[in-house]
């Protein structure tokens, strides 16, 4: 299937190639190729990928898909859509996919189609949502529901909490509020501005154990028993589990709990039952919007040709700067108040899936798996760590994300916005020389910019599961397992341990 990736010749063809081009200039790219941005810039649907600022000519690109070819890129993928059980670490398919699959058509798992399973849930999903947006469903003193808080972390808590502040132009429910952190001022800050009679709770915890979860969800029990009394929890408590025994025993009925399954990793599983906050804010048919658009971008990187390929691509040069030109980070840099949270999310999605030291068989790596991710919202991290990515001593990759529609009606603000999207990527590229060297910006600094006409639930789907499938592309090439994370389960045990030996 696939081994370590520097044995292959196409590894070692793009090592000579790295050494030919090691000097290139990307000013003296564009220069000798007056269409190489028409040449190196993808589009789907709204959403424009341009890779051109990158240090890549078509003989770069044609060396990387050969890599991936070599790695079994488009046969893993393939077992992924199809429901094989690759991640083989947990035993487990890897089918978030499936939870955006736009048609019915079978999808199995042991034998089990699983599409009626999700149709089922999500059935279930929208009638609640719709009972509490109506206000048939009501609190335990007759008011309806006003405030959502969500209790989770890790992808219980990103996920809902990006598309939230990307969509909240969208929002039209209740309002949401997020607890993630067990240090007690999360949670209390958010309780203190709350009034129990017209708020509900959404405990996302897929076994029902998860330590701080639990515990803030404890919390927010004991403040709400305090003012309305025992029988009011199971109207101001649902859950997103698969532990009945423990919803039940914590107060919530078990037609309040709703599931998910093994096959959605954590760092996924916004599309599933996880996404309840969000579809209570934004109404179930924008929250399907937002399912849609990632099915669109399934379908492009499912069928898609491999040149074309814009999360292929995407994973590819990132592959490209990490293990050809010694790049150990990605700077993650949305122009859009929105998408703040996006390099948070990004951080989980790529770090907690590509962050392995050794390869599916056990063997330990001698190359480089995920980068750094780290990120700010563009116009603030240019008074911060920016002057680092123009004058620094490190060539950082970086994306740049733009939204070209103003949905504030403030043209003036988004027309200065974007002219500093633009004017960072001009100066990392281009730099200026100066006659004092300590005004000097050397460019050559490499960047890839995407553009989503509208921040709307269709194109934030399409975004994120651009992300997520450039992530997997990168698994398949590096011949690690993306989709386990026992590093996070060894902090979780000693943790326990830790507090055990305490009493």
């Amino acid at each position: 299937m696939s081994g370590n990736p520097t044995q292959t010749e196409a590894w070692k063809a793009l090592q000579a190639h790295q050494t030919q081009t090691r000097g290139q200039k990307l000013a003296d790219l564009f220069a000798a190729d007056p269409q190489r941005a028409e040449r190196f810039t993808r589009t789907l649907d709204g959403l424009t990928v341009d890779f051109s600022k990158n240090h890549i000519t078509e003989e770069t690109v044609r060396l990387l898909l050969d890599l991936a070819v070599a790695q079994g890129g488009e046969d893993w993928r393939e077992r992924m859509f199809r429901g094989d059980k690759i991640n083989a670490t947990e035993d487990r398919a890897v089918l978030h996919t499936a939870l955006r699959a736009p048609t019915d058509a079978p999808i199995t798992v042991d034998g089990h189609d699983i599409i009626p399973d999700i149709r089922a849930v999500e059935a279930r999903l929208a009638a609640f949502v719709e009972d509490v947006r109506e206000g048939r469903w009501r609190g335990a003193t007759g008011q309806p529901i006003l405030h959502i808080v969500n209790i989770g972390i890790g992808g219980s808590d990103l996920g809902p909490r990006l598309v939230m502040g990307a969509l909240r132009a969208y929002a039209s429910g209740p309002q949401v509020h997020f607890v993630a952190n067990v240090d007690p001022a999360d949670i209390l800050g958010v309780l203190a501005g709350l009034d129990p009679a017209t708020t509900l709770f959404v405990v996302a915890s897929k076994t029902f154990s998860t330590q701080e979860t639990l515990l803030n969800a404890r919390t927010a029990r004991q403040w709400l028993v305090a003012a309305l009394g025992e029988d009011a929890v199971a109207r101001h408590f649902v859950a997103v589990s698969v532990n009945r025994e423990a919803v039940e025993k914590f107060g919530i009925a078990a037609a309040s709990m709703f599931p998910l399954w093994d096959w959605v990793g954590g760092r996924y599983s916004l599309w599933s039952s996880v996404g309840l906050s969000c579809a209570l804010a934004l109404g179930w048919n924008h929250f399907k919007a937002l399912l849609a658009g990632a099915a669109v971008m399934d379908e492009h990187f499912r069928t898609a040709p491999m040149a074309q390929n814009i999360p292929v691509l995407m994973a590819l040069v990132g592959v490209w700067y990490r293990n050809f030109r010694g790049a150990a980070s990605l700077a993650i840099l949305p122009y859009s108040e929105g998408l703040r949270e996006l390099p948070r999310f990004l951080q989980q999605l790529d770090m907690e899936s590509n962050g392995k030291s050794v390869d599916r068989d056990g063997l330990a790596l001698d190359y480089a798996t995920a980068p750094v991710i780290f990120g700010e919202c563009g116009t603030v991290g240019q008074h911060s760590f920016h002057q680092w990515l123009h004058q620094g001593t490190d060539a950082i990759p970086a994306d740049f994300i733009g939204v070209r529609q103003d949905d504030w009606g403030q043209p003036e603000h988004h027309r200065v916005l974007l002219a500093n999207l633009t004017a960072q990527t001009e100066a990392l590229m281009n730099g200026r020389q100066e006659s004092d060297l300590c005004r000097t910006n050397p460019g050559n600094k490499p960047s890839t910019t995407l553009w989503l006409d509208r921040l709307d639930p269709h194109r934030l789907g399409m975004l994120l599961a651009l992300y997520e499938h450039k992530v997997a592309v990168q698994g398949f090439v590096w011949n690690i397992n993306s989709f386990d994370q026992w590093g996070v389960q060894l902090g979780k045990k000693l943790a326990e341990e830790a507090l055990a030996a305490k009493g």
